[in-house]
């Protein structure tokens, strides 16, 4: 097991933590910071406290209250559907490739591609807002031409590692596909 600090395509720190569970089994968990109590505390602030100002000029607490329960569904939102603790990839040899996103709210999504639709794992390249980034994505055959591909699952969507990062996990997804 090692665990290695890499950047994302923003510049701000993750975690990639490479397990080999024997020759045609590994697993890459790519980590993200905890949600930090700092900006939680600006944003509600901000919020309250513009919500105060539009309080003393109408004397409607109504805006008080709806500033308060504003805030506490959107955190809750953000932390049950948007902020993602960890990605991992779990690629097995024989059988395929499971794909999971572990949410802050504990909330866990996970997607399994069997061995015999995948034709490849590449390192793409797109463009994003101004900038050219890269992302690992698995290419699936299209069943009625082997030699096409029918459709791209991007991996590592929400924490976005740079290329250096992807590049160790293509090296050793490579590795285990070749022994297939």
């Amino acid at each position: 097991m090692e665990d290695e600090a890499f950047t994302d395509i923003n510049g701000k720190a993750i975690f990639l933590d490479c397990q080999s569970h024997s020759s045609f089994c590994r697993e890459f968990t790519v980590s993200s910071p905890k949600v930090s109590i700092g900006k939680v505390m600006v944003y509600t602030c901000s919020v309250w406290l513009l919500a105060y100002a539009v309080f003393f000029f109408t004397q409607n607490t109504a805006v008080l209250s709806s500033a308060i329960l504003i805030t506490l569904v959107g955190m809750m939102l953000h932390i049950h559907f948007v902020k993602v603790d960890h990605e991992s990839l779990l690629v097995i040899g024989s059988l395929g490739i499971q794909v999971s996103s572990s949410y802050a709210s504990g909330r866990e999504t996970t997607t399994f591609i069997e061995m015999s639709k995948i034709k490849d794992i590449v390192i793409n390249e797109a463009i994003y807002m101004h900038q050219i980034i890269y992302y690992l994505c698995v290419l699936l055959k299209d069943p009625s031409e082997p030699n096409a591909v029918s459709s791209v699952v991007p991996l590592f969507q929400s924490s976005k590692p740079r290329l250096n990062c992807l590049v160790k996990v293509y090296r050793s997804c490579q590795e285990i596909l070749s022994k297939c």
